[in-house]
């Protein structure tokens, strides 16, 4: 197994930005505002042979209200599932009582502590850490996150007795399986879905726009198959989003979707489909991610509005026709399981291999029903088509005049290609290649006197 570490202090100390110093990656969003991180960040981290898992943790107040006692509650758990927990301090700021009383916390669990005195560039180390041995959880350690001073040292104390992990397990998949990346607006339950579908209340659902600040990916198994879930920030009009937090927060959602396999997109039955619901699912067609859509909280609508609903999804959202649309709740878990069949079957759609022959046989027939137009008096001559790529799908089209296929065509011909290989749940992507003229140029090759000497050749064969 490899060994746990938690991140937990105050709010504000530097515990995000160690997070990315530990695991080499800027996953944990950091932004000089308290109260950034909310729910538990998972990330692996690798110090010579070993290698680690590391949790940030929200920032831990000795009376929480409000959204503070989730976090807590996050946190406690995060301290339960670590081998070794780091109590990030502020070096600037000296200990405080709210560093007393995570020390504390520490304490009672029984779980070995180390005090990691952040902020303390510029400082001797003795210096910096003499104050914090009060907190009695043995010699604290002078470092700076953001400039990665004293972090290789710390590992170092945290993994001295942790043998080497042996060579089958040095390298665990962090890739978790299919990557799913769950998007929408503000308080859509996208946080209410990922619970669902751990089984666990693993992620804060508090019912406030803008619980959730960071994306946070969360291993699981369903039904066999491996994923990787990641919950992100709700995405509202750019007019709206006027804290620095949040827009950081829509960053990295959409490196988020970027990055995913699949995309759930997350609609709230009560309201309508809004025009930020299509910029966003918008965003997600052009990245080529396959995309499932979810309409939460079904169970809150009555049946007459039932088919008002799909109306507006079937005229707003017409550009995503290929996006299998499930009606569900994420409280009680109705129409969840055929929503990640749905999952699954389009990201096996998105990763197909496509033979050249059957390409080029499908393309035939879709020419044999509907000839190509004409384009400036002349037709597109479409000849054969084969895979330039997956995930999305991209079929290359090669042809005399291919590149000038006007838009309506091709629509016609991707639906085609989608309905010959089952290609529901991702965009499919069209390139079309002219093939060069064999004879373009040829005449520009002669000297004058080797054409006029062609032309009374070609008179003579005339006569």
């Amino acid at each position: 197994m490899l060994p746990v570490i938690a991140l937990v202090g105050r709010p504000n100390v530097g515990k995000s930005t160690l997070f990315n110093a530990l695991t080499g990656t800027r996953d944990a969003l950091v932004a000089d505002v308290p109260g950034v991180t909310r729910d538990r960040q998972y990330g692996f981290g690798t110090a010579g042979l070993h290698r680690f898992i590391v949790i940030d943790t929200g920032g831990l107040v000795e009376s929480p209200r409000g959204i503070e006692e989730p976090m807590a509650r996050q946190t406690q758990r995060a301290i339960e599932e670590a081998d070794r927990i780091v109590l990030v301090v502020d070096g600037r700021a000296g200990v405080v009582p709210s560093d007393e009383f995570v020390a504390g916390v520490i304490r009672r669990s029984g779980k070995r502590g180390v005090v990691a005195v952040n902020k303390s560039e510029g400082r001797e180390d003795a210096l910096a850490v003499a104050e914090f041995h009060a907190l009695g959880l043995g010699e604290p350690r002078a470092l700076s996150a953001a400039h990665r001073q004293g972090v290789e040292e710390l590992l170092e104390e945290l993994l001295e007795d942790v043998p080497p992990p042996a060579p089958e397990e040095s390298s665990p998949d962090t890739e978790g399986g299919i990557r799913v990346c769950v998007v929408g607006r503000p308080n859509v339950g996208k946080s209410t879905l990922v619970n669902r579908l751990l089984g666990e209340d693993r992620l804060i659902a508090f019912d406030e726009p803008g619980t959730t600040r960071d994306t946070i990916l969360v291993p699981c198994e369903r039904d066999g198959r491996r994923y990787t879930l990641i919950d992100t920030a709700g995405v509202r009009r750019r007019a709206r989003v006027e804290d620095a937090v949040e827009k950081f927060s829509v960053i990295k959602t959409l490196q988020a979707i970027d990055r995913a396999n699949v995309v759930i997109g997350v609609l709230d039955a009560r309201e309508e489909v809004a025009e930020q619901d299509a910029t966003l699912l918008g965003i997600v067609a052009e990245r080529g991610r396959a995309m499932v859509i979810a309409v939460n909280k079904w169970d809150h609508v009555s049946p007459g509005q039932r088919t008002e609903i799909r109306d507006q999804l079937a005229q707003r959202l017409r550009f995503l026709d290929y996006a299998p649309v499930h009606f569900i709740s994420a409280l009680h878990g109705s129409g969840v399981g055929e929503m990640m069949d749905s999952v699954h079957a389009s990201f096996e759609a998105a990763m197909r291999d496509l033979p050249t022959p059957e390409l080029t046989r499908v393309l035939e027939g879709a020419m044999q029903q509907h000839q190509p137009p004409l384009v400036r008096g002349r037709r597109v001559k479409l000849r054969y088509a084969h895979q330039g790529g997956r995930n999305p799908p991209v079929i290359v089209i090669h042809g005399t005049q291919a590149e000038r296929t006007p838009e309506n065509y091709r629509r016609y011909l991707a639906n085609c290609f989608r309905q010959a290989f089952d290609l529901r749940g991702t965009p499919v992507r069209l390139e079309f290649r002219s093939e060069a003229n064999p004879f373009a140029g040829r005449r520009n090759a002669l000297t004058p006197r080797q054409r006029r000497k062609k032309q009374r050749l070609m008179r003579h064969s005339r006569r």
